[in-house]
């Protein structure tokens, strides 16, 4: 399981690492660069799978075919 990732922000592409939280998504993350509030896209659960360099735990999980996915993004 990875948990950090890196964040690009699709207004100013300030690029920062993060570490993603495990029991939870994060559907808001406001950037360093431009302080522009950034949700998830549509279809994404959170703003990890959106912009980050990697998917969050959960995601990760269920690509893997892991038991770990029943969190906020599995299904």
């Amino acid at each position: 399981m990875i948990l950090g990732s890196v964040i690009t922000c699709p207004h100013c592409a300030t690029a920062k690492s993060e570490t993603m939280p495990t029991d939870a998504c994060q559907f808001f993350y406001e950037c360093t660069g431009c302080g522009e509030r950034l949700r998830p896209k549509a279809g994404d659960c959170c703003v990890f799978c959106s912009y980050g360099s990697v998917p969050c735990p959960p995601i990760q999980a269920e690509r893997s075919g892991g038991s770990g996915a029943a969190g906020c993004c599995g299904g």
